[in-house]
């Protein structure tokens, strides 16, 4: 890679950010479609100051992760209708110093969802009520699913069920609900340093049944190798993360990234020398604390 005057600058904003693999994706991508370009992360909560800083350097697009996609909505002068609805923002694209906020999670969710299964009246567990809940509750709502939602904290799982008018269940009583289709889990339960938890009943997890957990790392939670195990199809977190990551590369570059090569980086990076999974801290910052 070669850096000059002319090397446009993306970058990655957050707090804390040293566990994110974007950089790495990102910067092979552009490398790989000969884009003089490089990606950066900066871990800050100096919001004003970040913003202040992409229109006066003319950084041409930001991706933001945990605790900024809410916040960072009052600093842009305009939202993607689907960001708007979902009230989060993880990537902003500089137009000519009008920053624009999209969210590639919801993006990501749906087209690694339709990969494996068709949306339309499927009968979807929604496990938690955080920003990636409702970054792929409201985009299945749209395609047709049925949708129901349970979360630890009661307050909040009822307040999304009401803004999707659907169905909520009790934490407590998950195990109650019949004719699940899909399961998606959105929360960190299963990741360090909850990875011993599994945060779905067991008896919920019925032979050919779809369960996703938006966790990338580890790419095999408790709860999909169980999954795997008692006969569902599983979908890892990582085919969410690589299609979120392809979405802002298109919104910045209006070229369509290498999807293999991208998926190859993550996979390589989540493994240790002898081969294994890691189990280094690493996760979509928009799950919601347990």
């Amino acid at each position: 890679m070669k850096i000059d005057q002319y090397t446009k600058l993306y970058c990655l904003i957050g707090d804390p950010v040293g566990h994110s693999l974007s950089p790495a994706v990102h910067n092979a991508c552009f490398e790989h479609m000969g884009i003089n370009a490089v990606y950066l992360a900066f871990e800050t909560t100096d919001l004003a100051g970040v913003i202040a800083s992409m229109r006066a350097l003319s950084i041409g697009g930001m991706s933001v992760t945990m605790p900024h996609k809410t916040s960072i909505i009052q600093y842009l002068d305009e939202l993607d209708p689907t960001a708007a609805k979902i009230g989060a923002v993880n990537t902003v694209l500089n137009r000519g110093g009008r920053l624009m906020g999209f969210n590639t999670d919801a993006t990501g969710a749906m087209k690694a969802l339709e990969q494996a299964l068709c949306l339309k009246g499927i009968r979807t567990l929604v496990v938690g009520a955080g920003g990636a809940a409702r970054s792929i509750a409201f985009p299945l709502k749209e395609r047709g699913a049925i949708i129901i939602i349970t979360n630890r904290t009661a307050s909040r799982g009822k307040a999304l069920a009401q803004e999707l008018s659907c169905g909520f269940v009790p934490w407590e009583v998950m195990g109650s609900i019949n004719n699940i289709d899909l399961i998606v889990q959105t929360t960190p339960l299963g990741m360090s340093p909850y990875s011993d938890q599994c945060p779905v009943t067991p008896c919920l997890l019925k032979p050919n049944i779809t369960v996703m957990d938006v966790i990338y790392n580890p790419p095999k939670t408790k709860l999909l190798k169980l999954a795997e195990h008692l006969g569902c199809h599983v979908i890892d977190g990582v085919s969410m993360f690589v299609h979120q990551a392809a979405e802002q590369l298109r919104l910045w570059t209006q070229t369509d990234p290498p999807l293999s090569l991208m998926e190859k980086i993550v996979r390589e990076a989540l493994k240790d020398p002898h081969g294994e999974e890691s189990d280094q801290r690493g996760h979509d910052p928009g799950l919601q604390k347990p």
